[in-house]
C-alpha cells in the first residue's frame, strides 16, 4: 500500500496524533523511530499501521516484523507525509499509528510484595518517560500516573521510555480512588519529604510498596502527602538543595531493587 498526498484523509488524522486532544479522543498515537517500532510490534501492541519512507523501503530491523505481523497495514509513504507527522526536526524513517490500551490498577493491587511507581502531577516529559524508563530497569510490578502528569503518549515521553512502556504496566489512574485501596491491602505509600526523619538507605522497601513522586516544583499534592505513610529524606553531602524528580526516583528504586535482590551487597 502507498501513500504519497499530505492531503489524503488517513494522514491528515496521523500528523492530527501529534495533539493530545486528538489522542485522547480517537484513542490512538503515534511512534516515531525504528527503535521505538520495533519495541512496539515486538510487545505485540495494538499497532494499526506502520508507515516507512517509500524511496528508503521497509527498514531492515523491521522485515521480520514485516512477514510476520499481518494484522498491520504496512504503507510506503512520501518524504513529505513523514516530515508532517514528525515531531522532531530531523525525522525518522518510519512511524506506527498504536491503539491505546487502557489497562487496569487491579493486578498492581493484587502483586504480592509489589513495587509500584505512583505519579501525581509529574509534568515534564522527559521526567515522567525517565521514571518509566527506569521503573522498568529494576523491575517495578507497574506505573500509576495520576492527574496533572505529562501524556504518557506524548511524543517526548515515549521518546523518553526508550520502549519501556511496553515492558511494564502503565497506566491512568486516579490516586484518590487507588491510594486508599492499596493502604486497606497493607501496602505502604512512601515518597520524598524534606521534613522526613527516615534516610532512604534505612528504609525497608522488601514488603509491598508504592513509591510517590510530586510535581517539579510544589512536590506531592496535599491531598496525596496526606495519604502518604512513610517520608523519605535522600541525603545529600554536597551543597545542592534537591535532585530533580527523575533522579530521586532512580536513587529509591534502585535501593529498592539493591534490597529486594542484593540484600548482601552493602
Amino acid at each position: 500500500m502507498q501513500i504519497l498526498s499530505s492531503q489524503n484523509a488517513r494522514v491528515k488524522e496521523w500528523s492530527s496524533l501529534l495533539e493530545k486532544k486528538q489522542r485522547d479522543k480517537l484513542g490512538k498515537y503515534i511512534l516515531e523511530g525504528i527503535h521505538l517500532v520495533k519495541e512496539a510490534l515486538e510487545a505485540d501492541a495494538d499497532v494499526e499501521c506502520v508507515c516507512y519512507e517509500l524511496e528508503a523501503g521497509i527498514p531492515a530491523e523491521l522485515a521480520a516484523a514485516a512477514s510476520a505481523r499481518l494484522d498491520v497495514d504496512w504503507i510506503g509513504v512520501s518524504a513529505a507525509i513523514i516530515a508532517k507527522c514528525s515531531d522532531t526536526k530531523t525525522p525518522q524513517p518510519v512511524f506506527a499509528v498504536v491503539r491505546k490500551h487502557a489497562g487496569s490498577a487491579q493486578p498492581l493491587l493484587e502483586a504480592a510484595a509489589g513495587l509500584v511507581v505512583v505519579l501525581d502531577g509529574v509534568q515534564d516529559p522527559g521526567n515522567v518517560g525517565t521514571i518509566i524508563r527506569t521503573a522498568d530497569a529494576v523491575g517495578a510490578d507497574g506505573v500509576i500516573v495520576g492527574a496533572g502528569c505529562a501524556d504518557i503518549y506524548g511524543p517526548k515521553v515515549l521518546r523518553a521510555t526508550m520502549g519501556s512502556l511496553f515492558h511494564l504496566p502503565v497506566i491512568h489512574g486516579k490516586l484518590e480512588e487507588l491510594l486508599p485501596q492499596a493502604k486497606g491491602r497493607g501496602i505502604r505509600l512512601a515518597g520524598t519529604s524534606l521534613q522526613a526523619a527516615v534516610n532512604c538507605f534505612a528504609y525497608d522497601f522488601t514488603g509491598p510498596t508504592w513509591l510517590l513522586f510530586g510535581s517539579e516544583g510544589a512536590g506531592l499534592s496535599p491531598a496525596v502527602r496526606a495519604l502518604m505513610d512513610d517520608g523519605l529524606i535522600i541525603p545529600m553531602r554536597g551543597q545542592a538543595e534537591s535532585l530533580n524528580v527523575a533522579m530521586a526516583a532512580s536513587v529509591l528504586l534502585y535501593e529498592a531493587l539493591r534490597q529486594r535482590h542484593y540484600p548482601g551487597n552493602n
